[in-house]
């Protein structure tokens, strides 16, 4: 199933302008549940700034308001063009996201030095020019250049950052690395919410002790058969 370019980003923009379930939005967006529980309690380790997907043309309205009159309903995102496939070239990237390339570029430079200069300016859609004078520290903008995961900026897929990283650390000889991030937050969202759980259930448990022994003592001074001083 076709997942929302930004899944977290697009969770956070359904947990506050709809109605839909936690289970709806972990589904539609390819999340846990408790990924998206976190989300929407604020508990999350990244504070996520909303994605519109409707805007972003995944998603209508009218199929978010289906969603929200019956919870076991499934949303279906919307079907793009079949995208253009070429085989020369580099990619194309719109005007809004172009200012973010250097961002991408110098992450991948960075977290993954086995990449090639050539897959990086087919994957980006820039130049080897480009990337020297960011890898040399002499491109013109660079003290304003902040290393940035280019699939969180939009300039490639997940899908194709991850087949490149593969085959340039097949190529060199290493192994390819294992992005292990997401189990681990999902284990610190399973024990943060455990934890919620058990405070809160003490929390109840004292209020109705300390409840029960209001209501203990005032029906003790009530009881006109109680044993006072002084009292015939």
């Amino acid at each position: 199933m076709s997942q929302p370019l930004m899944p977290h980003a697009t969770a956070s923009w359904l947990v506050d302008n709809t109605a839909l379930s936690f289970d709806q939005i972990a589904e539609f967006c390819g999340l846990h549940i408790l990924e998206v529980q976190a989300i929407a309690d604020d508990t999350a380790g990244t504070k996520y700034t909303g994605r519109d997907p409707v805007r972003a043309h995944e998603i209508t309205m009218e199929e978010i308001h289906k969603g929200e009159a019956n919870p076991d309903y499934r949303l279906k995102m919307l079907k793009g063009p079949e995208p253009v496939r070429r085989t020369k070239g580099p990619r194309y990237t719109p005007v809004s996201k172009r200012q973010d390339k250097p961002d991408g570029i110098a992450w991948i430079l960075r977290n993954h030095p086995e990449i090639s200069d050539g897959a990086i300016g087919k994957l980006i859609g820039t130049t080897r020019t480009t990337i020297a004078a960011i890898r040399d520290r002499t491109h013109w903008n660079i003290s304003n250049i902040v290393p940035k995961d280019p699939v969180t900026l939009g300039l490639c897929s997940q899908r194709e950052l991850d087949a490149l990283v593969t085959k340039a650390a097949k190529k060199a000889g290493i192994e390819a690395p294992t992005d292990s991030r997401l189990d681990g937050d999902r284990e610190a969202l399973i024990n943060e919410l455990r934890r919620e759980r058990e405070d809160a259930t003490r929390r109840a448990e004292e209020a109705l002790k300390s409840e029960s022994d209001l209501i203990s003592g005032a029906a003790k001074i009530l009881d006109p058969f109680s044993d006072n001083k002084g009292h015939v």
